[in-house]
C-alpha cells in the first residue's frame, strides 16, 4: 500500500439555476485509480474541467468520493473522525497564496497551524525557522506577507504547510497565479522538499515544463486518467497530448520538429541541457 490509494473514485458536481433548480448533473472524476508511493513525486495534468483539482481536494478530505475510496496513510478520508489527521498527513497548497495567509507578520503565519494543533510553543518557533529556512524565507520573518511578490507568498503559504510536519504535500496548481520568476522559486521548493525532506509531492498543473521532474506523470481528460507513466514516456506521444488538447514543454515540442524533418536527434528530450548536449552530439558526428 502507497501513501496515497485512490481507488475507483467517482465525484459528480449538481448544477443549479440561478433559482436552485437542477439542471443536471457533471461527472468530474469517473472512476479513477492510482497509488502514490512515499517519497515519490507525481504530477496530474490535465486541461482546465478535466478533473484534477476536484481529485486533488479527495485527498486533502475537503471531498469524499461518492463512490470508491481514498486511503491516506492508511486513513479512509470517508471517516470524520480522521479528517484532521488526515489533513496534517498530506497538506495542500493552493493557487492564490492570499487564500491562505492569515496572519500579520510571515513568522506568524507559518506559526498558525502548528499552533491550532496543540504544539508546545518552543517547539512552534522551532518549526517556524525550520520551515521557513527550508523555502528560502527566513529573512522575511519579520514581514508582512503583503509586502511580498507573488512568489515569495506562495513560498510562505509552503512554509505553512511544512510547519505541521506532513507526510505528503498536494499542491493544487500553485503557480496559476504567478510569473515565470515566481513559477520557478514554487517548483524549486518543491523539488527540495521532495529530494532533501522526502516528503511526497504531488503537483497539479498544466505548465508542462513543471512536470518533467516528477517520477510519474497522470493525464486527465473527463474525469479519468488517459495516460500515465515517467516524464519521458508521456512526453513522447505528443500526437496524444495534443488530442488532449495540452502541449508538451518546448524543448521537446523542438526535438519532435527536428525529428520529423529527418534529424537524427534522440526522443524524447526533455531539458535544454538535454537539448544542447544532443546538438553537439550531432554537430561532431
Amino acid at each position: 500500500m502507497g501513501i496515497i490509494d485512490i481507488n475507483k473514485v467517482t465525484y459528480e458536481y449538481i448544477r443549479r439555476d440561478e433559482d436552485g433548480n437542477v439542471e443536471g448533473i457533471t461527472t468530474a472524476v469517473n472512476g479513477v485509480s492510482l497509488n502514490v508511493k512515499a517519497g515519490e513525486f507525481i504530477a496530474i495534468l490535465g486541461h482546465n474541467g478535466s478533473g484534477k483539482s476536484t481529485l486533488a481536494k479527495h485527498i486533502n478530505a475537503l471531498l469524499v468520493p461518492e463512490e470508491g475510496s481514498v486511503i491516506v496513510d492508511g486513513m479512509d478520508t470517508a471517516d470524520e473522525d480522521k479528517t484532521l489527521s488526515i489533513r496534517q498527513t498530506a497538506g495542500m497548497v493552493f493557487q492564490n497564496p492570499d487564500n491562505q495567509i492569515i496572519g500579520q507578520i510571515v513568522e506568524e503565519d507559518v506559526g498558525f497551524g502548528p499552533e491550532n494543533m496543540g504544539v508546545p510553543t518552543k517547539e512552534i518557533w522551532e518549526r517556524v525557522e525550520e520551515s521557513l529556512r527550508t523555502v528560502g524565507m527566513y529573512e522575511y520573518r519579520k514581514k508582512s506577507p503583503n509586502k511580498l511578490s507573488g512568489g515569495q507568498k506562495q513560498r510562505v503559504s509552503i512554509a505553512s504547510v511544512i510547519a505541521m510536519h506532513p507526510k505528503c504535500i498536494v499542491f493544487d496548481e500553485p503557480t496559476a497565479m504567478l510569473d515565470p520568476k515566481g513559477r520557478r522559486e514554487v517548483i524549486r521548493a518543491a523539488r527540495a522538499l521532495n529530494d532533501v525532506e522526502n516528503i511526497t509531492i504531488i503537483l497539479i498543473t498544466h505548465y508542462m515544463e513543471e512536470a518533467i521532474y516528477a517520477d510519474r506523470i497522470f493525464v486527465m481528460e473527463e474525469g479519468s486518467v488517459v495516460m500515465q507513466g515517467t516524464p519521458e514516456t508521456v512526453f513522447s506521444q505528443v500526437d496524444m497530448l495534443k488530442s488532449y488538447r495540452l502541449d508538451v514543454p518546448e524543448v521537446t515540442e523542438l526535438a519532435w520538429e527536428l525529428k520529423k524533418a529527418g534529424v537524427p536527434i534522440k526522443f524524447p528530450i526533455l531539458t535544454r541541457e538535454e537539448l544542447k548536449e544532443e546538438l553537439i552530439r550531432l554537430g561532431k558526428r
